[in-house]
């Protein structure tokens, strides 16, 4: 993480790509959700955010209107056992509830095709898509 440490206190924008080698030129891919919230855990951050073509967690994956605001991470497994999180969005919610287990106080799911939604999630008391934080005893 030491050349992660270093370029954040560069004024470049720097992009991450996503590629692992194990030997030359045996590049395998990596998933980005799997990698953000390792790069997440690794810089001590106090949010994680997962850009999605999706609403947020949809209790009713037919349903945009079905959407989860808050999720506590003790409820995280029985919706994935029940299969309402499932697909792309798995990795995301593991990675996430990952994350959160390590010290990132904050997770969230939001729809990168709305404006703003960024700001919207994260700066305002309602929020416009998911967010997994600890159980309350935590």
């Amino acid at each position: 993480m030491t050349e992660l440490d270093s370029g954040l206190s560069s004024t470049r924008r720097d992009r991450v790509l996503w590629l692992a080698f194990d030997r030359p030129r045996a590049g395998n891919a990596v998933n980005a959700d799997v990698a953000a919230a390792a790069v997440a855990k690794a810089l001590k951050a106090r949010k994680l955010a997962f850009i999605t073509d999706v609403p947020g967690l949809l209790r009713d994956a037919d349903d945009d209107e079905s959407i989860m605001s808050t999720l506590r991470i003790g409820e995280v497994e029985e919706l994935i056992a029940k299969g309402v999180i499932d697909g792309g969005m798995l990795p995301k919610v593991q990675s996430g509830v990952e994350a959160l287990r390590a010290g990132v106080r904050k997770i969230h799911m939001i729809d990168g095709r709305m404006p703003h939604s960024l700001l919207l999630e994260i700066f305002t008391d309602k929020g416009v898509g998911t967010e997994i934080v600890w159980d309350e005893q935590n």
